[in-house]
């Protein structure tokens, strides 16, 4: 996988890059493997926006990737590796040995032809490969993690994340996440050896409000170019400041630093360590 960047032989041009990778963009998807995407543009069910910057882009099927991977002891083939839409990670087609194709996220370097296996009982070597924390040395770098057994992946799907297992105490296993944050889950939940695919995905340059616009994202736009009506940082007749002592949302609120995890979650006693907050430059 490389990174492309345009000479900027137009102004849409400049500043723009685009991903070269192995996926293929091409082949359909596998019919019993893809349901078709409403759009709903941020609505509920009353026709009122409840997510903004949604609306638009282009049609897609949704993949249906498997995120438990419960078929044990059962040898799969990969077939393909493929572009997703809906994700910033490739999918992987599988072939298990009994003729059972399923999608799941690919791991970065797997290739088409690898053999992947999901255990309860032994850890083989591999990437790709899915045990319980318990059977994996730690030190090894881990993603598509479950927080409750049986539940499937929640946790570490983003392009070119990975954790790092660092210890199993008791009933629990200690987890790095990306984020820098270490946190206990339960060690009988399943997680994939290796990285997530695609891990330049991260330095692509958009170059221009087109390309996100193809993805369904919608402008967003600053509190300080709006009327006092519409936000509480409007108004003004040139370049002023917000006048306010905080920033704050277009409701109201206070933004920017202030905590929005619930207080006395019933997950707090599993985080160790909490992530560091980056310093704004």
């Amino acid at each position: 996988m490389a990174i492309k960047v345009y000479k900027p032989t137009t102004p849409s041009r400049r500043h723009t890059s685009v991903l070269i990778s192995d996926a293929n963009r091409k082949s359909n998807p596998v019919k019993s493997l893809r349901v078709t995407k409403k759009r709903k543009g941020g609505r509920n069910n009353q026709g009122k926006i409840t997510v903004r910057h949604i609306g638009g882009g282009a049609k897609r099927f949704i993949r249906i990737v498997d995120f438990k991977r419960a078929k044990f002891d059962i040898p799969a083939k990969v077939e393909t590796i493929e572009y997703d839409p809906n994700r910033n990670a490739n999918i992987a087609l599988i072939c298990y040995a009994d003729g059972a194709r399923k999608y799941i996220l690919a791991a970065d370097k797997m290739k088409v032809g690898d053999k992947i296996i999901n255990s309860k009982v032994k850890y083989l070597r591999g990437i790709g490969n899915r045990f319980p924390l318990e059977l994996i040395p730690t030190g090894i770098a881990v993603y598509n993690i479950e927080l409750e057994e049986g539940q499937g992946g929640k946790i570490v799907r983003g392009a070119g994340t990975s954790a790092i297992l660092m210890s199993i105490e008791g009933k629990y296993a200690q987890l790095k996440m990306p984020s820098g944050e270490i946190r206990k889950v339960s060690k009988e939940c399943l997680a994939t050896v290796g990285q997530v695919s695609n891990p330049e995905y991260r330095n692509i340059r958009w170059g221009k409000a087109g390309r996100m616009r193809h993805l369904g994202i919608k402008p967003t736009v600053r509190g300080k170019a709006m009327n006092p009506v519409d936000h509480p940082h409007g108004g003004g007749e040139a370049r002023n400041s917000i006048g306010l002592k905080h920033p704050k949302t277009p409701w109201g609120k206070p933004a920017l630093g202030v905590k929005t995890r619930r207080a006395n979650k019933k997950s707090d006693k599993l985080i160790v360590q909490r992530r560091k907050k980056k310093r704004r430059k």
